[in-house]
């Protein structure tokens, strides 16, 4: 990819200046970001009044989670132009995801006042409104946003989720109903509609829709995994890798805000503190970050590495990961085909929140064990399942990922030769308002 890269940095001297923006762009979307970010800034450095070069570099910067050098980027290309709608837009659309209302608010507004006739905007706007819980004022939005376009399902799947936020579920069923009846395909009303029957424990409603979904796209990894989930049919051994890299991927540019604002999310500083018990005074450790996702181990642990890796499925996750900078290296790869390829070269091996993706944990954690040192530590957390009703050990769950009961572990550990040292009882997170206990695990290879 590197040498592709470096040949594309110097195409602004061989190509117009608009198919430099087309070859830039063509990298964009295939999120080959270190290239495209080389080619905008070639094309500004020559063509610095452009104003489609600023604004795309500052989508793909806040793409990086770089999101104030996103803004500026964007706000660059308003100067430029001041009366093109789509860059309010996005520009409004990075405050949102930022948690900056008050300045979405004002970019939307001048989007609809340039184009009041784009439905896309109004129903941007209607989000807005509803995460400031002006819920009729979203509901006009949206609906204004199905009045100027009723094949528009990303509104009726926004107006169901405002129902939803109210407690209004029979409404929110409706518009989530709608939304598959105008495009049959769409991920997102069947993953809401499903969803939504999961949460009232209707797990046979929740399948068939999923099932449905299997029928009209087959190929979709989340429809087919969903419906294993929720039927119990066809369960993966583990969750897919198109599964995950599809779900991260788009999950990236918003996953911490999730997370942390809404999740109560612990399980890399539960990660870490257990490492901090077991290792005591050992620093300068090679650590590799099992199933890094954004970084948010990387801060915690780094004053104890020597070396910190991180590898992920999900390049999206990876490309924020990076903006941490504190991994000395980070790979995109499926786990346990990772740990099988090293030799015995890790002091430590943390994974926070991944193998909830695992069933059977016997391979994954043979793998990570022998790629430990000798008195390397394995640090990990699972969703807890009951030992009395989960006789396998382990569980895919109806949303989707797994949870595995203390014996399972406890044997996992032995058969993969290390010791356990601890597994203590935590809340990992949040979910429906209810804490997801799960367990802390500390092994030690003798």
């Amino acid at each position: 990819m590197t040498d592709d890269i470096d040949n594309e940095q110097d195409a602004p001297a061989e190509l117009s200046l608009g198919e430099a923006l087309g070859l830039a762009l063509r990298l964009h979307r295939e999120k080959a970001y270190e290239g495209a970010e080389a080619l905008y800034r070639r094309i500004i450095e020559a063509a610095p009044e452009l104003a489609d070069a600023h604004h795309f570099l500052g989508v793909l910067c806040h793409e990086s989670g770089r999101s104030a050098e996103g803004i500026a980027s964007i706000r660059r290309a308003i100067e430029l132009v001041p009366d093109f709608p789509g860059f309010y837009n996005n520009l409004g659309n990075i405050h949102m995801q930022c948690g900056q209302l008050a300045e979405a608010t004002a970019c939307y507004g001048r989007a609809i006042q340039l184009a009041p006739d784009d439905a896309n905007l109004h129903n941007n706007h209607g989000a807005l409104l509803k995460a400031e819980k002006r819920f009729e004022e979203a509901a006009a939005s949206f609906q204004r946003a199905m009045a100027l376009d009723p094949g528009n399902v990303r509104a009726y799947n926004n107006m169901g989720l405002l129902h939803a936020a109210q407690g209004q579920t029979p409404e929110a069923i409706r518009y989530y109903c709608e939304s598959i009846s105008r495009i049959p395909g769409h991920p997102e009303a069947h993953k809401l509609l499903g969803l939504t029957y999961y949460s009232l424990g209707r797990h046979e409603e929740a399948a068939e829709v999923f099932r449905q979904w299997v029928e009209v796209a087959p190929e979709h990894p989340v429809a087919r995994h969903m419906y294993a989930a929720c039927s119990g049919q066809g369960v993966p051994a583990r969750a897919a890798d198109d599964y995950v890299e599809y779900t991260f991927d788009r999950f990236a540019s918003s996953f911490e805000e999730q997370l942390n604002l809404k999740l109560s999310y612990q399980a890399p500083q539960l990660c870490a503190s257990a490492l901090a018990r077991q290792a005591g005074a050992r620093r300068g450790l090679d650590l590799l970050d099992a199933g890094c996702g954004t970084g948010l181990c990387g801060p915690l642990v780094a004053p104890l590495c020597a070396r910190l890796v991180g590898v992920d499925l999900s390049g999206g996750m990876l490309d924020l990961a990076a903006t941490k900078g504190v991994y000395t290296e980070l790979t995109k790869a499926e786990l346990t085909e990772f740990l099988l390829g090293q030799g015995q070269v890790w002091d430590v091996i943390m994974s926070a929140d991944t193998l909830c993706y695992f069933g059977d944990l016997r391979r994954v954690v043979a793998a990570a064990a022998g790629a430990l040192k000798a008195d390397g530590l394995l640090v990990f957390t699972v969703e807890q399942a009951d030992d009395g009703a989960t006789p396998d050990g382990f569980r895919i769950n109806p949303h989707g990922r797994y949870s595995h009961t203390r014996g399972h572990v406890e044997a996992v550990i032995r058969a993969a030769g290390l010791v356990l040292l601890e597994a203590g009882e935590d809340s990992l997170r949040t979910e429906g308002g209810k804490p997801v206990q799960g367990l802390v695990v500390v092994a030690r290879k003798p």
